[in-house]
């Protein structure tokens, strides 16, 4: 059960600190600005896959869930336990935002600025690229590599720095869930229960095919080595 409590644990952290900076900066008149909100959501990411990498793979995500079990690094029991537990994180999270700020902004929910359309494609590319390169820099279902979490974190504030005032720069179904189910303002929720997963699924194959010349080339090293011996 550790690895279910990890993942509740750290999607309660990035929705009450991601979001909360959301809340903090409508309550303070723009105080932590759009460029803080930003980097709010990639360093908690950044330090909770250092705290809990080992233990659960750091996902907070379902579609990351998803996507690492597409990918054949994760078992399929572990898919609806780890969604169900990111998705109680969220909630307690967006509870408790409501409880000490009252529904300031939705309580940091995202929302199209554009069309609904617009932030669907930008949703699934972002998540496509963003489980690239979790796949990429993970080993196994785990993100535990020495740069796994300056990468994500980073790529992560990235695309919040300039896709969140189109989009909101999700990238979560849970992130966006639970401050609408908490705040009641579902507006184009569809949006952000869809697209990530099809951005997350979208970049397995790409993965795969990159690890696939990688390893075609490391096979090719190993044999040229030996033919010179």
């Amino acid at each position: 059960m550790r690895k279910y409590v990890a993942e509740a644990i750290g999607t309660f952290c990035l929705v009450f600190a991601g979001t909360g900076a959301v809340v903090i900066d409508s309550v303070t008149g723009g105080a932590v600005t759009h460029v803080g909100i930003s980097l709010t959501f990639g360093f908690i990411v950044m330090a909770l896959i250092y705290a809990l990498g080992d233990v659960s793979g750091a996902h907070f995500n379902p579609a990351v869930t998803v996507g690492f079990f597409l990918a054949r690094r994760l078992s399929g029991r572990c898919v609806l336990p780890y969604i169900a537990s990111q998705l109680a994180g969220g909630i307690l999270a967006s509870g408790a935002l409501l409880l000490l700020f009252g529904n300031h902004a939705s309580l940091g929910a995202t929302l199209p600025a554009g069309s609904a359309w617009q932030s669907f494609g930008l949703e699934a590319i972002l998540t496509a690229m963003l489980m690239f390169v979790i796949l990429c820099v993970s080993s196994g279902s785990k993100e535990v590599g020495t740069m796994a979490g300056i990468a994500v974190g980073g790529v992560i504030a990235l695309e919040a720095l300039f896709a969140g005032p189109i989009c909101g720069a999700s990238m979560n179904p849970v992130r966006s869930l639970a401050p609408a189910l908490i705040s009641g303002n579902l507006h184009a929720i569809w949006v952000y229960l869809t697209a990530p997963f099809l951005g997350a699924a979208a970049s397995v194959p790409l993965w795969k095919a990159m690890r696939a010349d990688r390893d075609l080339r490391a096979e090719a090293v190993v044999i040229e080595s030996g033919a010179s011996l």
